[in-house]
């Protein structure tokens, strides 16, 4: 009787072992898709962490780069205003037209853009007016005069421009 039941014992044994490996090949095949998926997922995030950050670096330099313009555009208002002063030295004169040329020119590939006035309708987004007149001469709304010049900044409006404005009499 011995005989008989070893064989079955053996095939139980070997039966459990079986199931057991199927369960443990199913546990860890689980447990390998499970941090495959988590490692897609990390990765998802890590891609989106770092295009975000380098838009933020982005925005921030850009951001940066305005404030440092916005600081130096009272500067070119006094180039201006100096350039429409007579000198008698024309060597002088010459040398702070050349001096304000570079400096607008650097500014310009920064992306400093100046806002176009004269003879322009009058947009309250990038003009400014402190004056009107009463005038059949140009259309209704029509900007006469500039007063200071407006910029924008790669699109962005920096300063207004500061001007005199034809209204129908």
């Amino acid at each position: 009787m011995d005989d008989d039941t070893k064989p079955t014992e053996a095939q139980a044994d070997e039966s459990i072992a079986v199931a057991d490996s199927a369960a443990m090949l199913a546990a860890v095949s689980a447990e390998r898709d499970a941090l495959a998926d988590q490692l897609l997922r990390l990765r998802a995030e890590f891609e989106n962490f770092r295009k975000r950050a380098e838009r933020e670096r982005g925005e921030f330099t850009e951001f940066a780069t305005m404030e440092a313009v916005r600081a130096v555009v009272p500067v070119l208002d006094d180039f201006e205003r100096a350039l429409k002063m007579e000198s008698a030295d024309k060597e002088y004169a010459r040398g702070m037209e050349l001096i304000y040329q570079r400096l607008l020119e650097t500014l310009k590939k920064l992306g400093l853009e100046a806002i176009e006035t004269e003879g322009q309708k009058f947009d309250p987004a990038l003009h400014h007016a402190v004056e009107m007149e009463k005038t059949g001469r140009v259309e209704d709304h029509t900007i006469l005069y500039q007063h200071q010049r407006g910029y924008s900044f790669k699109g962005k409006l920096l300063r207004p421009a500061i001007v005199k404005v034809a209204v129908e009499p």
